[in-house]
């Protein structure tokens, strides 16, 4: 079986707002799978790219980058999350 890792884990809010790191394919998969949220769209797509990987038809980065924009568009990804994700690691001002 191949790497299913994100090279950055992707931080979400879970339960009652506990931040999370969601550090594989199977994590992100095991978090749609229980969603109780709305199934819209975001959710269908995360999941099937999900299955994609697991599969070995895409990369674990793609999987990232869909289930990213299923957090954000669901309001759970962690505030510094989002901030890392527009500027990258690499462009963060220090203090």
């Amino acid at each position: 079986m191949h790497d299913l890792r994100f090279e950055q884990p992707v931080s979400i809010f879970v339960g009652l707002g506990f931040p999370s790191s969601i550090e594989s394919v199977e994590d992100a998969y095991r978090i749609l799978n229980d969603w109780d949220g709305r199934r819209g769209p975001a959710h269908s797509a995360a999941l099937n790219a999900c299955r994609a990987a697991i599969h070995g038809e895409i990369e674990p980065e793609t999987v990232r980058g869909i289930f990213t924009a299923f957090a954000k568009a669901h309001g759970i990804i962690v505030p510094d999350a989002v901030g890392a994700e527009t500027l990258g690691s690499s462009n963060r001002l220090s203090s």
